[in-house]
């Protein structure tokens, strides 16, 4: 095994406190004690705006020194300006997580459903994702998630593995299972993977508003999962991330997905 890193989508939910966090810890420490349960996180915050430098200094001061930090970029370039035109928020981003030095593991760039009106066709997205490409600096830091499913295929992986950018796994209502697209494509497309648990946030939000508990038992899930991944953590650092949206509560998923991959290597968790 090479390195498995799992976290959750943010920190920052009230909802965890005395379920996750111990009744009444301070909004203030929750990344704290977050950090000494696990090692790598998925910042969601960053897609509704340009952090401040330091609140970003301070993610980084709060976290011991092996902590690991993906960073979502902000919505502005991935679903408003669609990396048209977007320098200067570019750069505005990245001067802000400059503070996080070498605990930034990767920045995501998450994007929507595109209908026909945004773009005709797969090459017109690829063309434009492969200009932002270019001018990016240090690309192999990015990862990439789409969730047109028809646009899964060669020239799509074959653009990311030329700027040695990850392609992001999801596990999402509008995609296809994991396993089928590890099935049919080499999703291992740069220097690290990638994997999202996110589910039907439409569908489980009927259920339950509340992430203190699981409400969606994934278990069974889950280990086919972890069993079409694992080949992958031989080969790669694989960074895993999981939404409350998935089963109700990110933290308890996180944990299940650990022992899901402790099962599948005979390991102790």
């Amino acid at each position: 095994m090479t390195s498995l890193r799992v976290g959750t989508s943010g920190w920052s939910y009230r909802d965890w406190d005395g379920v996750f966090y111990p009744a009444g810890t301070p909004a203030r420490d929750y990344l704290s004690w977050y950090a000494d349960r696990f090692d790598i996180v998925e910042v969601d915050a960053t897609f509704y705006r340009i952090p401040a430098a330091r609140t970003v200094a301070g993610w980084f001061d709060r976290t011991p020194d092996h902590f690991q930090f993906t960073v979502k970029t902000p919505a502005v370039i991935t679903h408003e300006k669609i990396l048209i035109d977007c320098d200067e928020e570019r750069d505005r981003f990245l001067n802000a997580l400059a503070p996080l030095r070498h605990k930034l593991r990767s920045i995501l760039l998450q994007f929507g459903y595109f209908n026909k009106k945004a773009f005709s066709n797969v090459e017109a997205f690829l063309e434009r994702l492969d200009r932002f490409l270019d001018a990016f600096p240090d690309p192999h830091r990015l990862a990439v998630e789409i969730r047109n499913k028809s646009w899964l295929g060669p020239r799509f992986f074959d653009l990311l593995r030329r700027h040695r950018v990850a392609y992001v796994l999801t596990e999402h209502v509008w995609m296809p299972p994991v396993e089928h697209v590890l099935e049919s494509h080499d999703c291992l497309t740069g220097d690290f993977g990638y994997l999202r648990l996110i589910g039907d946030r439409k569908g489980i939000e009927e259920t339950t508003t509340t992430w203190d508990k699981i409400v969606i038992d994934r278990r069974e899930r889950i280990a086919s999962i972890v069993r079409a991944v694992n080949n992958l953590v031989s080969h790669a650092e694989i960074v895993t991330f999981i939404n409350n949206h998935y089963a109700g509560h990110g933290p308890e998923t996180a944990q299940n997905f650990l022992d899901a991959m402790a099962n599948e290597n005979n390991l102790e968790c």
